[in-house]
């Protein structure tokens, strides 16, 4: 099928008990076009082969970082891929161009709910502002930030039906992207991709 090719970097350590990105990426894998690299299944000894990596984010066009959301911050192995793989010369600096353009965003679940993440809440900052680092990051490399898809309250999913809305959002979310039918500005400037998702997509159409 024609459109981006879309990365899915999954980074869950124990993704068999996960109340939700088990789920999330049963939906991407369904997704034609989306490759999804489930980083602690393919280096249990956490041995990162940078080149292979370097590889496939060179081969698409869009880069899904999903994850739980960890002291504020990503799982372990994330970060380690993040250093070790967006080299200087490479990713970033005068030579580093192999990630011009790509469009990138962060797919977030979190145990806590969505009022939580706000100024007021108890975390006192939004996800989008906690996630800075990462829009930083993306921009150094000349990547094409979007605001994150977040899944929150993760800890009081039980079942597959209770997070059901939020499978299905991620997969059209996911597809879109493939078909180009997310409008870029607008899902750069919001808080979050899924609130609600249709947003972005309606955007698109409106301005086709």
């Amino acid at each position: 099928m024609a459109g981006r090719r879309i990365l899915v970097q999954l980074a869950h350590p124990v993704l068999e008990r996960s109340r939700v990105n088990r789920r999330l990426a049963e939906a991407a894998r369904e997704v034609e076009g989306v490759t999804l690299n489930d980083l602690y299944e393919r280096y249990p000894s956490l041995r990162i082969d940078v080149r292979r990596e370097q590889r496939l984010l060179a081969e698409h066009d869009v880069i899904v970082f999903q994850h739980p959301f960890y002291w504020y911050s990503v799982p372990a192995l994330l970060k380690e891929w993040q250093d070790l793989v967006l080299e200087h010369g490479w990713a970033y600096g005068a030579k580093g161009h192999h990630l011009d353009g790509k469009v990138t965003l962060n797919a977030v679940s979190t145990g806590g709910p969505k009022e939580a993440y706000q100024p007021e809440g108890y975390n006192r900052f939004t996800m989008r502002q906690l996630l800075s680092p990462w829009e930083a990051t993306a921009r150094l490399c000349r990547m094409r930030f979007l605001a994150p898809f977040v899944v929150h309250g993760a800890l009081g999913f039980e079942t597959a039906e209770q997070v059901a809305p939020q499978v299905h959002d991620y997969r059209r979310l996911l597809e879109a992207l493939r078909d180009d039918a997310v409008d870029l500005e607008r899902a750069a400037a919001a808080q979050l991709l899924n609130a609600p998702l249709d947003a972005v997509l309606e955007a698109k159409e409106v301005s086709a």
